[in-house]
């Protein structure tokens, strides 16, 4: 079990996570995102990652593809983290975004 799945689990019994590990996770989060920003964008927007839900095997498999694709990662721990907290499987799907007339952009 990963130390945020543990966390979770135990903050559905009232523990809370510490300072140290909050600002750790979240220093880990900003490192994912910033690689997100400078790896993804080249290629494509981010629309197509962030409206995807994987579970972390399958953003591992997205992460290899694209790596054979060119993409260039300089962290890419850092960005499965990121992907893997953000849009995993188990996070609702984003509401599509729409036109003034109601149709998708």
């Amino acid at each position: 079990m990963r130390i945020g799945s543990a966390w979770l689990a135990l903050s559905l019994l009232g523990a809370t996570l510490p300072e140290s590990l909050m600002a750790a996770d979240q220093a880990a989060l900003d490192l994912g995102k910033k690689e997100e920003d400078r790896s993804c964008v080249a290629c494509h927007s981010l629309r197509i990652v962030h409206s995807q839900r994987l579970a972390r095997a399958a953003w591992v498999k997205e992460l290899d593809k694209m790596a054979g694709w060119g993409a260039a990662m300089k962290d890419r721990d850092a960005l499965l983290e990121y992907l893997a907290a953000n849009f995993d499987n188990d996070k609702p799907a984003p509401t599509p975004e729409m036109t003034g007339n109601g149709a998708k952009p």
